[in-house]
């Protein structure tokens, strides 16, 4: 008899392959989860003990595993929850998985969410390490200090802190996907959900693009932050979540610039330069 978690993890990713095919995600991706569903599932040992002992690479070796996926379960067997589906369902609350960490209260998430532009567990880390949660005014090294012990135990990364991060995507491949994820939003050729906040209604009206490019994945939606909210720009900015070959997800941020040489252009949040110069290279 299966492992109760396991079947558990298995009904997850079903349902994470079932949003991804009603969203027309790519067969093969969704054809991906089915298979590593029917794995788990089927596997005799609880992936709750492969992966304290392993960790991700003994999640990887399952079969039919790959990288990507064996992040997903880490999550669900960690936190219980796939923000990834949370996110297609239009349930992801960033604020919540924030709060989650001990010494980041309410006020400490939102400015975490709105100046970094932090989402996940995984984001949070990565700016533990890098020096952008020291800008935040009242995260001292103490306060850090714990940060980074809590998400490495949580993550699963006692030994090997941070994952090497791959190359960026071209700034021409995100604003290519920027591209298509907004003139496909406006002929209404998307899915629609209906996010959990500011949505007091229900009303489904967040289209959500899957796209790719070369061997990164893409999900695309219009974001739905209290920032964006505030600034009137949610038929404006466009969160792009990108998996890269290794199956690691990042997330990047598409605007109109409204000031500046590139004013009226549409532009990557925080790689500005690149963007210059590409419009320069294109019209040389």
């Amino acid at each position: 008899m299966a492992d109760p978690l396991n079947r558990e993890v298995a009904d997850r990713l079903e349902e994470a392959a079932r949003l991804l095919r009603d969203q027309g995600a790519d067969p093969y991706r969704v054809s991906a989860y089915v298979r590593a569903a029917e794995s788990v599932r089927n596997w005799p040992q609880p992936v709750k003990d492969v992966f304290r002992e392993r960790g991700l690479e003994g999640l990887e070796d399952l079969p039919r595993v790959g990288p990507g996926i064996a992040r997903a379960i880490r999550e669900l067997v960690v936190r219980g929850r796939l923000p990834m589906a949370d996110r297609l369902r239009g349930e992801l609350d960033p604020l919540t998985v924030l709060r989650s960490v001990p010494g980041i209260g309410r006020r400490y998430a939102e400015r975490l969410h709105d100046e970094l532009g932090i989402n996940t567990l995984e984001d949070l880390e990565a700016a533990a390490h890098d020096g952008r949660l020291a800008t935040i005014a009242g995260f001292g090294e103490k306060r850090l200090a714990g940060i980074r012990d809590s998400l490495a135990h949580r993550l699963g990364r006692v030994r090997t802190r941070v994952e090497p991060a791959g190359p960026a995507p071209p700034v021409d491949e995100l604003l290519d996907v920027d591209r298509e994820y907004r003139e496909k939003a406006a002929a209404g050729k998307l899915r629609l959900i209906a996010p959990r906040r500011f949505n007091p209604t229900g009303e489904a009206w967040l289209p959500v693009l899957h796209a790719q490019r070369g061997g990164r994945r893409y999900t695309a939606l219009y974001s739905n932050t209290a920032r964006a909210h505030r600034a009137g720009r949610t038929r404006d900015w466009v969160v792009l979540y990108g998996e890269d070959e290794a199956g690691v997800e990042h997330q990047y941020t598409v605007i109109t610039a409204n000031r500046g040489p590139m004013r009226g252009r549409r532009i990557v949040a925080g790689r500005e330069r690149e963007c210059a110069a590409a419009v320069s290279s294109s019209a040389a």
